[in-house]
């Protein structure tokens, strides 16, 4: 690492190795448990979430539920129920610690914006600029399953950091991938998606993934990517540090975001969820599949997915929300301007997922509620926005309302309907 920062100084990339986030002449307090009914909200309404999640659990439909529930910058609900490990007969506790999967995408997208802002770089600068293995990028014309042999045409124009931000890239997603020509391409190429006990480094993994085709020309279409954990390791060379580390010194020891890691340390390795799946009538532990269950606490420890890398509690996501629902600033000290937070949550994609047609669009971290989803009633204002986990974990954050929601489980192959549910409550809640 000591060699790239080197490297980025000659070409005046890094001026420090660490920027502290500036003071703000704002001074949000941080996240405290207050009654409902001081920020506008009924107990007696808010109290319906009890049975929904009691009743989740009686009915097997999930072994365990922590819920989290912010209005006006005050916690105003925030319990757990049933099992963090039916095996070993361990009840979850609220601040037990979950994968969270795809939620770190919000995060890694965030650190990126930082940079951005000191500006080290462009968001339509080509991703070759600063790792050129992307360079001269193919796009997947014709492919043989008997061999895995494939033809293509070269792209019309280069992966920008926007495209990566954006799902708009074409790179794919290996394993769970919807197009099965690109989940052979990529086991072929032994890309690492999401997880790993192996002693893999993200640069090693995105430099392979540079040299396989694409799905399509970059900015045409939204396809659900890898294009996170290709920035995770942009944001080592742009910052000259470990992106565990920048992440820890820029956002979540400045936030006080205590529980959330890529790897958990020894003394909190106990309060880490099982992943569960039903099994004749009863929840059992995941078995190891595509990666390990226990790669949070076990193995090589040294592959951060941007992506889909982190584990974290209900109450530190929703921290992390909060600095969002207060324009870039928490606790006196600022992460992003408010005008960048605006660009973060400004469709970014333009038709892509459907246009007004659709429920949604998507910014530069986020999906975002459009008029015709807060039109279906009890998902959030126009312009909430929101994401979810592979591992059955979701959030929402409603700028207008004021309100965050974290509801987290940890199952596979298990279907339940509590995230609508969850959200259902919430707003049935409002009483102001």
């Amino acid at each position: 690492m000591k060699q790239v920062f080197l490297l980025l100084s000659l070409f005046g990339l890094a001026t420090e190795l660490v920027q502290a986030q500036t003071k703000s002449l704002k001074n949000s307090p941080p996240l405290t448990e207050a009654a409902p009914e001081t920020v506008g909200m009924s107990s007696e309404r808010l109290n319906r979430l009890d049975g929904v999640l009691q009743n989740a659990v009686a009915q097997s439909s999930v072994p365990g539920v922590s819920a989290l529930i912010v209005r006006n910058g005050k916690i105003v609900y925030y319990k757990a129920f049933g099992m963090a490990d039916n095996a070993a007969n361990r009840s979850l506790k609220r601040d037990d610690i979950f994968r969270i999967a795809s939620m770190s995408k919000a995060i890694t997208s965030t650190a990126v914006m930082m940079l951005w802002e000191e500006g080290k770089f462009q968001l339509d600068d080509p991703i070759s600029k600063y790792i050129p293995e992307f360079k001269n990028q193919t796009v997947l014309k014709n492919f043989k399953f008997q061999d895995s042999t494939y033809t293509t045409e070269p792209v019309k124009s280069e992966i920008t950091i926007r495209h990566l931000l954006t799902h708009t890239s074409g790179l794919g997603y290996g394993v769970i991938d919807a197009d099965e020509r690109f989940k052979a391409m990529y086991h072929k190429a032994g890309i690492v998606d999401l997880f790993t006990t192996e002693p893999v480094k993200i640069g090693d993994n995105i430099k392979k993934l540079a040299k396989l085709p694409l799905h399509h020309h970059p900015g045409e279409k939204y396809v659900y990517s890898e294009g996170l954990d290709v920035l995770g390791y942009f944001i080592e060379l742009m910052s000259g540090m470990p992106f565990d580390e920048f992440l820890r010194k820029r956002l979540f020891e400045p936030l006080g975001m205590g529980d959330t890691y890529f790897y958990l340390p020894d003394a909190k390795a106990s309060r880490l969820v099982a992943i569960q799946k039903p099994q004749n009538g009863q929840w059992v532990r995941y078995p190891n599949t595509f990666y390990d269950t226990e790669y949070p606490i076990k193995g090589a420890k040294t592959f951060f997915s941007g992506g889909a890398g982190l584990s974290s509690t209900a109450k530190d996501y929703a921290t992390f929300l909060m600095m969002y629902l207060n324009g870039g600033e928490l606790g006196g000290k600022r992460f992003l301007s408010r005008t960048t937070i605006q660009t973060i949550l400004s469709n970014q994609v333009g038709d892509l997922l459907g246009g007004e047609k659709a429920n949604s669009s998507y910014g530069l971290a986020f999906g975002l509620l459009n008029k015709a989803g807060e039109d279906k009633g009890a998902k959030g204002s126009t312009g909430t926005f929101e994401w979810g986990g592979y591992f059955n974990t979701n959030y929402f954050a409603d700028p207008k309302e004021k309100i965050i929601g974290v509801i987290m489980k940890q199952t596979q192959s298990s279907g339940d309907n509590l995230n609508n549910l969850f959200r259902q409550v919430i707003y049935q809640s409002i009483d102001d």
